[in-house]
């Protein structure tokens, strides 16, 4: 099966990173999907969704990609889990590869700050009503850092506030954010398909 053919079967879904500061090494961490929330593509992934797919692939069988591509590693996830909030991740840049020093930069400098998983949809309910789309297990098998998420709301907890979380917080910021973030989405992708 080429290389092509595997990233179509797959969905990807984006969630914040709001980084205080990366570690010397560069390790950081945050929240790669929040349950619950329902994101940009009308979906809700429901708590217990990657429960299986950590059980079998532990966390050195997730990859750490930059955005979703599977030729750029940049890094690995030391640590992933499932808590009440959502998927928890912590992982650390490979220092010497190219990529993972500009990702490490451009995450120092806030100008890079999304998460998003790499998976495939298991189990799923829709709510007709609504159309929203409940994943009730995912198959994981990899977590990027990207450009552009998709569950604007999650964000990481910090110590130190690198910025205020003003726009995370205020309803109005959050709205405009989530416009922003769809009309982006409808350019780079107009016909609607999972990106």
């Amino acid at each position: 099966m080429t290389a092509d053919r595997i990233q179509r079967r797959f969905e990807r879904k984006h969630v914040d990173l709001v980084v205080d500061e990366v570690e010397a090494d560069g390790t950081f961490s945050g929240y790669a999907s929040v349950f619950g929330a329902v994101d940009l593509g009308k979906d809700v992934v429901e708590p217990g969704a990657f429960a299986r797919s950590l059980q079998k692939r532990k966390v050195g069988g997730i990859r750490m990609l930059y955005q979703h591509d599977p030729a750029q590693p940049i890094g690995v996830w030391t640590e992933i889990r499932e808590d009440r909030r959502g998927l928890f991740v912590r992982g650390r840049l490979t220092p010497g590869v190219w990529r993972a020093q500009e990702v490490l930069a451009l995450l120092r400098s806030g100008a890079l700050d999304g998460l998003s998983i790499g998976f495939r949809a298991a189990r799923t309910r829709r709510d007709p009503a609504s159309g929203i789309r409940r994943i009730v297990e995912a198959d994981l098998w990899e977590i990027s850092v990207v450009t552009f998420p998709m569950q604007p709301a999650a964000r990481v907890e910090t110590v130190k506030a690198r910025r205020p979380k003003t726009a995370a917080t205020d309803e109005s910021g959050a709205h405009q954010l989530t416009r922003a973030i769809r009309h982006a989405i409808s350019i780079i992708n107009p016909k609607g398909r999972s990106l």
